[in-house]
């Protein structure tokens, strides 16, 4: 098990997986990891679609135009939705949600990648969101905040280097 920084240093986006398949223990973790995951009040606003077919993950590689078509040849994608009737703050709880399975992913050794779908378009009349729901038969009032595409690294990337951390970001105090 790697320590807490390590684990921050070593996850970075990974968008090339091999075809080697994730076990049940392993997918188990990653999204046991989310349902792990605090939320605002309590509330559990967040909901999960597990993705493993492969001609399912091929029709959700094709949610955002040209951006997300390496989830078709992941092994697994989880479609991050919140409920807004539930929280307020359902974006924030599926953010933290969607975050804690890509470090228990990365933990495991396995590569994942966030795609965007909140605010983003399938489309000039339809957005990504409403592309998934109509593909996956997600009901209403849910809604679609992202997708993170999961597989075994094809290979490692670089780690983030802590000497090059935008420390002038950080403001003590005030601005």
């Amino acid at each position: 098990m790697l320590d807490f920084q390590s684990l921050l240093i070593r996850r970075r986006s990974i968008r090339n997986f091999s075809a080697e398949l994730l076990s049940p223990d392993e997918i188990r973790r990653i999204i046991e990891a989310a349902l792990l995951s605090p939320t605002s009040k309590n509330k559990h606003s967040w909901e999960f679609i597990a993705v493993e077919e492969k001609e399912a993950l091929s029709k959700l590689s094709v949610c955002k135009p040209g951006s997300a078509s390496f989830v078709a040849d992941a092994v697994l994608a989880v479609v991050v939705l919140g409920n807004p009737l539930i929280s307020d703050a359902w974006v924030e709880d599926a953010s933290i949600a969607a975050i804690n399975m890509q470090l228990q992913a990365e933990e495991l050794g396995i590569g994942s990648c966030w795609v965007q779908v909140r605010n983003r378009n399938y489309s000039d009349t339809i957005s990504a969101g409403e592309y998934i729901n109509a593909l996956l038969e997600v009901p209403m009032p849910l809604e679609v905040l992202c997708m993170i595409a999961f597989g075994k690294k094809v290979k490692e990337r670089t780690p983030a280097d802590p000497d090059n951390l935008h420390w002038e970001k950080v403001h003590v105090g005030k601005y």
